[in-house]
């Protein structure tokens, strides 16, 4: 059973999640929050899978909650309002109900969310590390063995594989924080590489492939001294 907690201000609306909830055999609910400091408590103390979380709240709202996170569970908004279901995929968010919703609605956000957590069951023993990103409505599994670099464009980033080219909803900020360090390294304000697929490295630039990548001043040193320590 999948883990999960509520996180709504309006008593109503937590009703009838907990319906829901409670009818749907593949959940477990471990917690019902009013805001987001509670499901902060809950989710720092306990293993959660999933939450239903509205997204105008007082004080912190929903979308600032799973930003604030390095580790957040899979989400699902849940709100009055279409406006946001754009920032929504930024976050990676699983899905987005709009209310009213129905039962059968809801048991599709679940299901979507099943699917995840048995994609990630599934590869849990695989010889390679990896992550999900959002890229053309869908959640896409990248290993991190195939990344060569990450390109920022304003609030998008360019994930150049071996074989094909991502582009997801994204900072380089969130995106570095994704991957494992001893792995990649930051070379420029626009640019993330791969440490084992660089080639060359002389003075202000690194070369990928037939790719010539800057390296920025601020980032200089870090590169240098990461770059020889291969």
């Amino acid at each position: 059973m999948m883990r999960c907690v509520i996180v709504d201000d309006e008593q109503l609306a937590r009703d009838v999640l907990e319906m829901y909830v409670t009818n749907n055999h593949d959940l477990q609910l471990v917690g019902i929050c009013k805001n987001a400091r509670e499901a902060l408590n809950i989710i720092e103390n306990q293993a959660v899978d999933v939450m239903f979380l509205d997204i105008q709240m007082p004080d912190v709202s929903g979308m600032n909650l799973v930003k604030s996170m390095k580790n957040p569970p899979l989400v699902v908004f849940t709100t009055a309002y279409e406006d946001y279901a754009l920032e929504g995929y930024e976050v990676c968010a699983i899905d987005y109900l709009l209310k009213p919703f129905s039962p059968e609605r809801f048991d599709k956000a679940v299901e979507k969310v099943k699917t995840i957590i048995g994609l990630q069951h599934n590869d849990s023993n695989d010889d390679e590390d990896y992550m999900f990103v959002r890229a053309d409505y869908q959640d896409v599994k990248i290993k991190f063995s195939e990344i060569q670099y990450v390109e920022g464009l304003k609030d998008y980033v360019k994930i150049v594989l071996s074989e094909k080219k991502i582009i997801t909803l994204m900072n380089i900020k969130g995106i570095l924080e994704k991957l494992p360090d001893d792995r990649f390294v930051r070379v420029h304000k626009s640019y993330i590489v791969a440490l084992d697929k660089i080639q060359s490295a002389k003075g202000r630039s690194l070369m990928i492939g037939d790719k010539e990548i800057p390296i920025g001043l601020t980032f200089r040193d870090d590169f240098k001294k990461r770059f020889n320590n291969l």
